[in-house]
């Protein structure tokens, strides 16, 4: 598939230049890592001085009051110093801005002002505007944004932008990451006159993170899109070549701020929620389908100076307005899906860790060790069978969490999370003596996370430290959870990001180490779990000394550690990367991270060229080509690949990208779920995508996708998006998605068979399968005021599944399967319509031992999710939800895909309805 990390090929932050050697390179890198790099604030020889490149403008302190209504008629917007001279990044990056920009700034005790003049030659005719939610401006329109580095320590940035309909969007960023959820209380407004339209904010001291300085001097960045001419403006300007962000910033002074004391904001909320859901066991005595409930919580933050932030939230509401998309998993992993809890969105750029950055990659994952979703996941002790009906809390109960963040007078950058979730039982019936109770199924858990971060060189290096920690307490009835969970989980890790002086060459990097403690019986199931299958009857494997590398049902601990390590050059026309991605066998971080396989050395290598200036038929050109490869621990090579990527986007502001891959047949470690390895087909295939230009009304993209494999496997993908925007406050978006599989060799179940002496006594059955699947997304967002709006979301979803041709692979190490034949496999049971139900393999064929029985695997799924939500922020920080979700769905027709009776039958299904109000109220200065 397309990697995640070509979305950001087209921001202005990727796009540098070439202007040292790489022995200067190389000789820096090592003098860094062995400490001769120069201290922050000092200057290199090595590197020009930015700083005295870069624009000033100042602010000026404020005589008279400002009236926030966007026309600039106080006297201090024409007598403070202006930001001026902007200058074109795209599409013509150097010349000079086509249209002029005026930017000033004034503050008093209590905030910042900036007062801002667009103009625009057309007039009001030129100005092109979006109402739409808070956050959702997505780069389209005429918009301003300002981004400071109020510490001026060039790493950090506070991103706010305005658009001409007074909607606002802001960003907190701990680089590289960027902390969408932040949403401050700041204000805008906004006009539209003859000759240009103006903007006039307010940004409170105490929504902002600065140093301690009596007069501060701040690092400033100005970004002005004119949509209409496709054009990006900048006022501290860099080559289209270099990179760019924090130091290359001008700067913003003469801040003469007084000591900020401590201040304690209280964000508390009140919610009642109506329910009537459908029970899932029929009969049970704890499942009502009509419940309402009331609730009532608080988030506090109290700011402690200038620098740092303690936030706590009691009794937190976690119900999430948006649903997770429905899907179909049928392989041995689990599937992510992103956070929404504001509690652990906000301020999570500065709990960020690591890092994973490649042109063009598959088949690995960045060093992930803190996965806020398993805070408050579903409980997983399981409930006896012996108990007919058994009602588990949805997720774990969050008692309390705090977070401390912010940057210390040292230039310490700070991250520490502390949650503590309750013990949960569900209430059962004993199917026997019909005896209600409780049976344990979570312990008391604690969890904690401390991460340390510094930038140093100007913001060329940085270096941090992470520790995590899961601690849970099995006492009591809860004794029966310690076989089934760990009882601690504790990682440490370092990372770091040094570039030269000039930003063309980096080295990036990441290391941690893992220890999982508890009793034998929970360390045994994360030996045998799909991360590693230590019970892989021919894996060689290694000890369990410092590291645990060898299966063994007597351990109490798992240790490992896991890396990661990438050089390249990062600007000029011509770039390269080159990587390695590892964890150990014993790497095991899933307490409170998303680990989905160890036991791997994962390598790969870029080679891209960059044409950030129009030519002739193309405003901008990506090429890239590339190969990668996967070994396990015992040396296998498990994958491997050659790739070529293109992009561009065309003259008519269209988009055009083709990514095509060719695989060679390599080893499995997995396919057997805990087997023996065997061989995997070698295989092609390409992808593409085709946009028109997003400033259109309407706006259309299509994304075709085709893949083969050497047995006669084949996938086809089909992804359509329609946008529609009636009017500057209405968008309908649809997103039609369809996959057809035939997967020649679908796992299907294992049994235990002496006979199949050549796999080890394990017999692993496979079939061919043929999937297809049709998700239809469609959302509507209609915005009355930039504090006002209305969203719709509904997802049909139809999946069916149907497998013939069982069958087994020859022996160890080979791709050839060889199907059972009549004599073998016998149908024991169907359905009115004929549809197989249940399978009987006998493979010796020997009446004396015996068989197999297995259920169909055919499935069929369909079902619908929706939600409408209203939200208002009837006063700045203070919010009005109006939420109704609900849920559709049922088995589908095993096997048999047919879309106008699917979609049809979904509306049919009985409904699960939710009603949510909420009420939010900021208290603050």
């Amino acid at each position: 598939m397309i990697y995640e990390d070509l979305r950001t090929m087209r921001s202005p932050g990727i796009s540098l230049r070439v202007s040292a050697s790489l022995r200067e390179a190389v000789f820096f890198l090592l003098a860094t890592l062995v400490g001769a790099g120069t201290a922050a604030g000092q200057s290199s020889p090595h590197r020009p001085d930015h700083d005295t490149e870069r624009p000033r403008v100042q602010a000026v302190r404020l005589q008279a009051p400002v009236t926030l209504d966007g026309v600039l008629d106080e006297p201090v917007w024409a007598t403070a110093p202006a930001a001026t001279s902007f200058t074109q990044y795209q599409p013509h990056g150097g010349e000079p801005a086509t249209e002029r920009t005026e930017v000033r700034f004034a503050y008093d005790d209590r905030a910042l002002y900036v007062g801002a003049r667009m103009h625009d030659a057309l007039g009001p005719r030129g100005v092109r505007t979006r109402l739409v939610r808070r956050d959702q401006i997505n780069g389209e329109g005429d918009y301003l944004q300002l981004t400071f580095d109020t510490f001026h320590d060039h790493a950090g940035r506070t991103i706010l932008t305005v658009n001409p309909s007074g909607v606002r969007a802001d960003a907190g960023q701990a680089a590289p990451t960027t902390d969408a959820a932040w949403d401050p209380v700041w204000q805008a407004a906004t006009r539209i006159d003859s000759a240009e339209w103006t903007a006039e904010i307010r940004i409170p001291f105490d929504q902002l993170r600065f140093g301690r300085d009596s007069v501060q001097t701040w690092g400033l960045q100005l970004w002005r899109n004119v949509e209409r001419l496709g054009e990006r403006d900048m006022w501290a300007p860099w080559p289209p070549e270099e990179a760019g962000g924090p130091p290359r910033s001008g700067h913003l002074e003469g801040l003469r701020l007084r000591p900020r004391a401590v201040a304690v904001e209280a964000t508390p909320y009140l919610l009642a929620r109506a329910s009537r859901v459908a029970p899932t066991q029929p009969g049970s005595p704890f499942q009502d389908p009509g419940r309402h409930d009331l609730r009532a919580g608080a988030d506090l933050r109290m700011l402690l100076g200038s620098s740092l932030t303690l936030s706590a939230t009691l009794s937190p509401d976690f119900g999430q307005v948006e649903q997770d998309p429905a899907v179909v998993n049928l392989s041995a992993f689990e599937s992510w899906f992103d956070e929404k809890r504001p509690f652990f969105v906000e301020g999570s750029g500065l709990l960020f860790f690591g890092g994973f950055e490649c042109y063009v990659c598959g088949g690995t994952a960045g060093m992930n060790v803190f996965y806020s979703r398993r805070i408050g996941r579903a409980p997983q002790g399981p409930v006896p069978a012996r108990f007919e009906y058994a009602e588990a809390p949805r997720n774990a109960r969050l008692l309390g969490a705090a977070k401390l963040t912010g940057r210390t007078a040292g230039g310490w950058q700070l991250g520490f999370l502390e949650a503590v979730t309750a013990r949960a039982a569900a209430r059962v019936e004993d199917t026997d003596t019909g005896e209600r109770g409780t049976w344990p199924v979570e312990p008391l858990t604690n969890y904690f996370l401390g991460r340390v971060k510094r930038a140093t060189r100007g913001g060329r290096a940085t270096w941090g430290v992470m520790a995590t920690s899961v601690a849970r307490r099995f006492a009591g009835a809860d004794s029966v959870l310690a076989p089934v969970l760990s009882g601690h989980a504790e990682s440490l890790g370092a990372d770091w990001s040094i570039a030269t002086a000039d930003q063309e060459y980096r080295l990036i990097g990441t290391f941690v180490l893992s220890s999982v403690t508890g009793d034998s019986q929970s360390i045994a199931r994360l030996q045998r779990s799909s991360a590693r299958y230590f019970q892989r009857p021919d894996r060689r494997g290694g000890g369990n000394g410092l590291f645990s590398g060898r299966y063994d049902p007597s351990a109490t601990g798992l240790r490992g550690y896991g890396g990661y390590l990438r050089a390249s050059k990062d600007q000029g026309v011509w770039r390269w990367e080159a990587m390695v991605n590892l964890r150990s066998p014993g790497f095991e971080v899933n307490d409170i991270a998303f680990l989905q396989r160890a036991d791997y050395v994962w390598m790969a290598a870029n080679v891209a060229r960059r044409q950030s200036r129009p030519g002739r038929w193309y405003r901008s050109l990506y090429l890239l080509g590339g190969a990668q490869q996967q070994l396990n621990f015992d040396g296998d090579r498990t994958d491997g690949r050659v790739h070529a990527y293109g992009e561009a986007q065309l003259r008519n502001f269209w988009w055009a990208s083709l990514l095509v891959t060719a695989q060679p047949a390599t080893l499995d470690d997995r396919m057997t779920r805990g087997g023996a390895l065997v061989r995997k087909s070698s295989g092609w295939g390409g992808e593409a995508s085709v946009s028109t230009d997003t400033r259109a009304r309407t706006a259309l993209t299509l994304e075709p996708a085709y893949r083969r494999w050497s047995d006669g496997s084949e996938m086809w993908a089909l992804s359509a998006g329609v946008r529609w925007r009636p009017a500057a406050n209405l968008e309908l978006r649809l997103g039609p998605d369809f996959t057809s599989m035939t997967d020649q060799g679908q796992y299907v179940t294992q049994f235990a068979d002496p006979s199949d002496t050549a796999f080890f006594g394990r017999r692993a059955v496979f079939a061919a399968m043929a999937q297809r699947t049709l998700a239809v997304t469609t959302r509507a967002s209609w915005t009355f005021t930039p504090a006002l709006s209305l969203e719709l979301f509904a997802q049909p979803f139809v999946s069916t599944g149907r497998y013939r041709r069982f069958q087994e692979y020859a022996r160890p190490r080979s791709g050839v399967r060889v199907a059972f034949d009549s004599t073998q496999l016998a149908v024991t049971a169907r359905d009115a319509a004929g549809r197989p139900l249940g399978y009987r393999l006998d493979p010796d064929r020997d009446p004396a031992t015996p068989g197999f029985d297995f259920a169909s695997p055919d499935f069929g799924v369909r079902s619908l999710r929706g939600n409408a939500v209203l939200r208002w922020e009837y006063r700045p920080g203070s919010t009005l939800f109006l939420v109704w979700q609900q849920e559709r769905g049922g088995p589908g027709i095993p096997g048999d895909f047919a879309l106008s009776r699917d979609l049809g039958g979904v509306f049919r299904e009985r409904p699960d309805n939710v009603f949510v109000v909420k009420a939010t109220w900021w208290m603050g200065r």
